[in-house]
């Protein structure tokens, strides 16, 4: 019995090309260049130059034409059996390769904000952690449809309704004014809410789908101002856009608290003043119950149980 270890470089050689062995295989099942061209994605005369270098390697004839119609020779019936073989030995060797991967990855459907401000700069204590694990993250604002999208589990931002699913809750959030350190300084610092007067606004738009959570209006109101116009400034649909742009300097955006974390504690976003305010809503972990018996998903879970925890 030949082993793959027995198959030397000087045999590999010999063999002709595989696109020309490719070809053959497709044309002799379709018996049609024009339709083997389709399959592969090649043109007819691209698929006909493969089979004639096939031909040359093999110095014999392996179609004719008969009429209108394309058929085998001798050798070309010969030669097919052997090589649909090989080339379906080599798919299923591919795709249990490629399910073994599968089995060791989690995929993760995860809100662009949370994916870019909170899970992307922890992904390296997860890898660290978890070596044998593999991540693909998907960024999505849409429910997932467990049913029909290739996701395993998601994160969510929400109320925690999710019927017929596993839900945990991972951590409750508030919303604060943030902008950059240089804001705060100078001739007139933003050391209190009347100064927003003379400041932009940033809008956070994310925070209109929490029905208990304050816009500008409502947070300056709380703060005992109605002087100030609320509605002015850009506006972001996404919160991790907002926060850039006060990191940028642009003006004093209104956002969640856990989003703006790591850019607080690294120095480029800073708190002028109080005025955490509480919301409903909260970040969930959502699983289709059979998917969290699967390691690697038990593994992520765990481990953003955990991280969530520490916050």
């Amino acid at each position: 019995m030949t082993t793959p270890s027995a198959v030397s470089g000087a045999s590999l050689r010999r063999l002709p090309p595989l696109t020309s062995l490719r070809a053959f295989v497709v044309a002799a099942r379709q018996l049609s260049f024009t339709a083997a061209a389709d399959e592969l994605f090649v043109t007819p005369a691209a698929v006909g130059q493969q089979i004639r270098q096939l031909e040359a390697h093999l110095g014999r004839p392996l179609f004719r034409r008969v009429g209108r119609s394309l058929q085998l020779t001798e050798d070309g019936r010969d030669l097919l059996p052997g090589l649909a073989r090989a080339f379906e030995t080599m798919v299923e060797t591919l795709a249990r390769l490629g399910e073994a991967a599968d089995a060791a990855t989690v995929r993760v459907s995860v809100p662009p904000a949370f994916a870019a401000k909170w899970l992307v700069p922890r992904l390296a204590d997860f890898s660290a952690s978890h070596p044998g694990v593999g991540l693909s993250v998907a960024a999505s604002m849409a429910l997932v449809d467990f049913a029909r999208e290739e996701a395993d589990c998601a994160v969510r931002y929400g109320a925690g309704q999710y019927p017929g699913m596993h839900v945990t809750r991972l951590m409750t959030e508030r919303v604060v004014p943030v902008c950059a350190p240089t804001l705060i300084d100078g001739p007139e610092p933003l050391d209190h809410p009347r100064r927003l007067a003379g400041r932009v606004l940033l809008h956070d738009d994310e925070l209109r789908d929490d029905p208990g959570c304050p816009d500008w209006r409502m947070w300056l109101r709380a703060a005992g101002i109605r002087d100030i116009d609320a509605t002015r400034g850009p506006r972001f649909d996404q919160s991790n856009l907002a926060i850039e742009a006060a990191i940028a300097g642009q003006g004093v955006a209104l956002t969640r608290l856990r989003l703006a974390e790591a850019d607080l504690t690294a120095g480029r976003l800073v708190r002028p003043f109080g005025g955490a305010v509480p919301v409903d809503f909260a970040y969930w972990f959502v699983c289709p119950p059979e998917r969290l018996d699967r390691p690697p998903v038990q593994a992520f879970a765990g481990w953003l149980v955990a991280h969530c925890a520490t916050l």
